[in-house]
């Protein structure tokens, strides 16, 4: 079980996997048609990076601020949701890791009041192991994903993002890119869209509000997820870049590499042990986790899954006619 300072936000099996994950299928599939994702395009440029105000986590390697810059590519407007992930699935008969482990880790305060007792997470007690837990049955057995097609599909491990990207033909972005679309334009701002966490005393994301973990106001509307689309773009036409879900990338964590690794184009280190997460969840609350945030990151077990994870897909930028 996790120890570390990251299990508030997202607990991780430690490495500790009964089997080898399912390989990626190398090329994209013919069938996989209805559940590619229909990218926009991101102008490439020059980027401050990171961030080194009072917000930031210096031990997560937010810092220091420096000048990126990322060539034109593709991102989803959405996370991966439900119903497409089930296209993958059906087309594939694609097992997670969820499935193989026979358990995920579960927000406490989403199952019901008389669900049985089930292993906590030490340092994070509001974690809590489900056996049954998975894609299909969010809280565990008897939980459904009727009326949450649209939400961002959840407990998938960066080794299902992967294989999902593989079979649709894209892939998932880079730290870098993230950050610069997550961004939308704008400079140095901690949100997607400019400096306020509620501009107009509207709420802009779906994170927690109230008193985490017991009480949350639903003041934003959602104690969970909520669908992909449901809060405004930011200046770059992307839907929920901070909140709601917590986004795989493709590079492997480290808190100090990007120091000195390379300013164009960077794809983190070569290897690790945890995989780079972004952009914070509904579970995010300034009381202990002020990581939904567009500089903020997170690592992660490339065979973990939670109930506040998702990923979305990036690839080739698109004509500029054509992501209209």
């Amino acid at each position: 079980m996790p120890t570390d300072r990251h299990s508030c936000c997202t607990p991780s099996r430690d490495g500790d996997s009964p089997r080898a994950p399912a390989p990626a299928s190398a090329e994209p599939q013919t069938n996989a048609a209805d559940a590619a994702p229909r990218l926009v395009r991101v102008e490439g440029g020059w980027f401050r990076m990171g961030s080194d105000d009072a917000l930031a986590y210096a031990e997560d390697g937010e810092g220091p601020v420096r000048r990126v810059r990322v060539s034109s590519f593709g991102l989803d407007p959405y996370c991966v949701t439900n119903a497409l992930f089930a296209a993958f699935v059906s087309a594939t008969g694609h097992v997670t890791d969820a499935e193989r482990y026979g358990a995920s880790f579960v927000f406490g305060g989403l199952l019901p009041a008389d669900f049985p007792p089930t292993r906590a997470v030490a340092a994070a007690p509001w974690w809590r192991e489900v056996p049954g837990a998975d894609w299909r049955y969010p809280q565990g057995p008897g939980s459904t994903l009727d009326g949450r097609e649209d939400h961002p599909v959840v407990h998938v491990s960066w080794y299902d993002a992967a294989a999902y990207c593989a079979w649709a033909g894209v892939r998932l972005p880079t730290e870098a890119e993230w950050e610069y679309a997550a961004r939308g334009g704008l400079e140095g701002a901690p949100y997607p869209w400019g400096a306020e966490l509620r501009p107009g005393g509207r709420h802009a994301m779906n994170v927690w509000n109230g008193t985490f973990p017991d009480h949350n106001t639903l003041d934003d509307g959602y104690l969970g997820t909520c669908p992909v689309g449901t809060f405004a773009p930011n200046g770059h036409g992307l839907h929920n870049m901070t909140g709601n879900v917590w986004e795989w990338t493709a590079d492997w964590f480290h808190p100090a590499w990007h120091a000195s690794g390379p300013r164009e184009n960077p794809a983190g280190p070569a290897s690790g042990t945890a995989r780079a997460l972004r952009g914070g969840s509904y579970l995010c609350h300034a009381s202990y986790c002020r990581r939904y945030r567009v500089s903020a990151r997170m690592p992660n077990t490339p065979e973990s899954s939670t109930g506040n994870i998702g990923f979305r897909c990036a690839g080739p930028a698109p004509d500029s006619s054509l992501s209209k």
